[in-house]
C-alpha cells in the first residue's frame, strides 16, 4: 500500500502538532496536543477520512481515537526518532522508520475502524 507521510504540516505551532498519513484510499489526520509551560504531557488523538475529506466512523460509532497506555509509549518512541540526530543525518534507514510509524498507525487504523 503506498503512502505520503507528513509529520509536522505547517498548520502545526508550538502546542499543537499535526502530523498526516496518506493512503490511497483515506487519510489520517493525526493531533499532538502539548499542555503546560514546558510540555510535560501530551495527549494523542486521531480521526480517518476519506479523501475528499468525510469522516469515517468507528466501530463503535464515534470519531476520534485517543491513543492511550501502551500505545501511547509507543508512539512516542516511534515519532521520536524523526526528531533523531541519526535520522535527520540519514546515518539509520529513513524508510524503515517511516514504515514502523505507518505500520503502527495502521495497526490502530484497523483495529478500530470500519473500512469497506
Amino acid at each position: 500500500m503506498n503512502y505520503q507521510l507528513h509529520l509536522r504540516t505547517p498548520d502545526s505551532n508550538g502546542n499543537l502538532v499535526f502530523n498526516t498519513i496518506i493512503f490511497d484510499a483515506f487519510k489520517v489526520n493525526i493531533v499532538e496536543r502539548y499542555y503546560g509551560l514546558v510540555p510535560k504531557s501530551c495527549d494523542v488523538l486521531f480521526k480517518v477520512r476519506t479523501l475528499d475529506d468525510q469522516l469515517i466512523k468507528r466501530k463503535d460509532g464515534h470519531v476520534k481515537l485517543r491513543i492511550k497506555d501502551e500505545d501511547y509509549n509507543t508512539y512516542k518512541t516511534l515519532i521520536k526518532v524523526f526528531g533523531t540526530y541519526e535520522y535527520k543525518n540519514k546515518l539509520i534507514s529513513r524508510n524503515d522508520a517511516q514504515q514502523d510509524f505507518v505500520h503502527f498507525i495502521l495497526r490502530m487504523v484497523i483495529m478500530n475502524y470500519n473500512l469497506n
